[in-house]
């Protein structure tokens, strides 16, 4: 290992360089690029310790930081943590600062993926039948629910739609999603029939003379935050007697694998999901499969 021939004003010129670099070029959003930043600082930390200078750093300095860190750090971190500093190595490479990459043979350890849990499709109805149809909030929730099932929606893309983002006519949303990118997805009947009773017969209500673009609103006429779906949908849940864990995340793990589960390709939910690497979207055929195995093994006569 080398000594230290950097300044430490140096070293943070380039992670500005690079988190720049992470925010204009790869178009990553605010969450992702303060979590490299988090991880990048704390490895030049550790480095600055062992008296090794962030350029210099070596295989063996990869080395001895995984040996230390595994002691306290779940392999999930881990592997956070060494993306982040290949991803930086790799930045540095590309932008001409150093010529040997200190990370080119380290790999990242692969971890088990818990499968996320996803409603059937009779808990699906089960759910959209408990908001009542006869209340200004019955109406909202209603809309809510069918288009989050509908398009698989984050809830901040959902909080964060306004009026114009919706095409009755042709039945599609578009959104803002993750690293700012724009999506159109397109939304079924049931969904666009429930948001025009929504804006005609319930909205007008909520919003209360004020001036708000935001399709949902909460009781005070202001845009519905996170924090107000999540209690939403937790209601109608307990309302419905299902026993599961249900989040706005829930209902867009039920529109990825019902659509596999119909035929859909994986391709075309990885579009809609906003996906921007296909491996991500791969777990829901895991979710399928097992799904499937189960439905054999309970109503096969010979499982």
């Amino acid at each position: 290992m080398r000594q230290i021939n950097k300044t430490e004003h140096a070293e943070d010129l380039l992670l500005d360089q690079f988190l720049n670099y992470i925010k204009i070029e790869k178009g990553l959003s605010a969450n992702t690029i303060f979590a490299y930043s988090h991880d990048l600082i704390y490895f030049f930390e550790f480095l600055k310790k062992h008296n090794i200078s962030v350029l210099q750093a070596d295989r063996n300095a990869l080395i001895s930081f995984i040996s230390e860190e595994s002691k306290r750090l779940s392999s999930k971190s881990m592997a956070r943590y060494l993306v982040s500093i290949r991803m930086f190595y790799r930045f540095l490479i590309s932008d001409g600062t150093i010529e040997q990459n200190p990370t080119s043979l380290m790999s990242i350890p692969k971890l088990h993926q818990s499968l996320p849990d996803v409603l059937t499709k009779n808990e699906v109805g089960m759910l959209l039948k408990q908001p009542s149809m006869h209340t200004v909030f019955g109406k909202r929730d209603i809309a809510i629910l069918e288009l989050l099932y509908a398009t698989g929606l984050r809830v901040t893309e959902l909080t964060g739609l306004k009026i114009n983002n919706i095409n009755m006519e042709a039945g599609y949303i578009r959104t803002i999603g993750k690293g700012s990118k724009e999506r159109i997805i397109p939304t079924g009947s049931k969904s666009i029939d429930s948001i025009k009773i929504y804006l005609h017969s319930a909205r007008p209500s909520l919003l209360k003379n004020q001036r708000f673009s935001n399709l949902f609103l909460n009781g005070l006429g202001k845009p519905l935050t996170r924090q107000g779906v999540w209690k939403i949908i937790k209601k109608y849940a307990l309302k419905a007697g299902i026993t599961k864990t249900v989040t706005p995340h829930t209902l867009r793990h039920s529109f990825a694998t019902h659509l596999l589960e119909g035929g859909a390709d994986l391709r075309s939910v990885q579009i809609m999901l906003g996906h921007s690497d296909i491996s991500t979207t791969q777990i829901y055929t895991h979710v399928a499969r097992e799904r499937l195995k189960m439905i054999h093994e309970k109503y096969h006569p010979r499982p």
